[in-house]
């Protein structure tokens, strides 16, 4: 159904790299969700009414309040697409993060009157008339849900959309929730116990949680969260197999939305190389990135000394002497000023989150074994940058 759905609708669907194919995507599902939501809502409505259950009120409600998320997802994929302009120069991709935190809120007020409600139910309970066509509704809805869990899932998948999973997560708390419905209704017609109130006070829990959990995964990249790791070791593996490059230090990447990703990254190469050969080569690799990760990625070149056999050696002890202390600590930039009564070493350290504040007591006890190295002095003058998540 997903893929005859895809051929309908969306042209070009396997060229999920294309904004304009991401957007009629997720736009698509939005679409669906509203259809079938609204759908689900009127028949539990009917039978919520047939019933007097709060239980199902409550879970016809839930479904209201998810054809309005589809209707901002939909509508948050829309401007999301459009083109960047003077006052948003790097285009307006994340406004599919800001529909799914609108999604969120939505929930998370509903779930809340729904609580209030079904406590009212707890307080003053009342017989539930559970009917055949009750049954057939839940089960029906049960059915419904689950396909929008696997169709918000594929689509997720094939997009890579964080919005989209939060969907489809949500479609599967759905099929718990209208279970859960369903058990009261259940249990109140076999039983002589009450349990319509309490069935509806987990359905409510379930809405709020899955609108926190929703919030969390929206709120973290409008806060600028770290890259995704596979994207980084792409990035890096690309960089280091290149002709030239010694090495790479400082990647950092900003999300401006799904699919306006922009990095920068430094990378050394011998100072001896012809600079214009190198500054061809560092075209090359930001347009392949571009191409192979759709990142608009910028390469600092960083020349450095490779035939100074003194400083060379000093660079190799610092590095072992720093890995002897904590193996993520690397360093780069490395320049040597030495002088008549001391040595200065100039350099940059990746410094692990764990180990902030310990700054300058890595700086002495490096001065320290360098000095006892050869007894010559030196002094460290060190930068310490942010070392991405291991």
């Amino acid at each position: 159904m997903t893929n005859l759905l895809l051929r309908l609708f969306v042209k070009d669907h396997e060229n999920t790299s294309d904004p304009g194919v991401r957007a009629k995507i997720g736009s698509m599902s939005g679409a669906v969700g509203i259809c079938c939501n609204v759908l689900l809502f009127g028949f539990k409505l009917l039978a919520a009414l047939l019933s007097g259950s709060v239980s199902i009120m409550a879970d016809a409600l839930n479904n209201l309040s998810d054809a309005s998320g589809s209707i901002v997802t939909l509508v948050g994929f829309r401007l999301a697409d459009r083109p960047a302009d003077d006052k948003h120069p790097f285009g307006h991709a994340r406004f599919e993060y800001l529909s799914g935190l609108a999604v969120s809120v939505l929930i998370i007020l509903i779930g809340f009157e729904l609580a209030k409600s079904s406590l009212d139910k707890i307080l003053h309970p009342a017989a539930v008339e559970f009917t055949w066509v009750t049954a057939v509704v839940l089960i029906a809805s049960v059915g419904v849900k689950f396909w929008m869990f696997l169709f918000n899932r594929s689509l997720g998948n094939r997009i890579h959309s964080a919005s989209l999973h939060a969907t489809a997560a949500d479609s599967r708390n759905d099929c718990i929730a209208t279970s859960a419905v369903l058990l009261a209704a259940v249990v109140e017609r076999l039983t002589s116990l009450r349990v319509d109130g309490w069935m509806g006070i987990a359905v409510a829990v379930f809405i709020l949680y899955s609108g926190w959990n929703l919030a969390r995964e929206t709120i973290s990249p409008l806060l600028g969260e770290n890259a995704d790791e596979e994207l980084r070791r792409k990035i890096v593996d690309y960089i280091a197999s290149q002709p030239r490059v010694l090495g790479y230090h400082d990647l950092m990447v900003h999300d401006y939305g799904p699919g306006q990703r922009f990095a920068s990254l430094h990378v050394e190469m011998d100072k001896n190389e012809d600079p214009l050969a190198c500054h061809e080569l560092i075209d090359d690799m930001e347009r392949e990135c571009l191409k192979s990760h759709n990142v608009h990625l910028v390469i600092h070149y960083d020349p450095v000394v490779t035939d100074d056999p003194e400083l060379t050696r000093l660079r190799e002890a610092v590095k072992s002497l720093l890995a002897i202390k904590d193996p993520r600590l690397t360093i780069h930039d490395f320049r040597m000023v030495p002088g008549e009564g001391h040595t200065n070493l100039i350099f940059d350290v990746a410094l692990p989150l764990e180990l902030r504040g310990q700054e300058n007591e890595l700086k002495e006890a490096l001065e320290q074994a360098l000095s006892a190295l050869d007894g010559r002095r030196y002094y460290c003058v060190i930068t310490f940058d942010m070392a991405p998540a291991q």
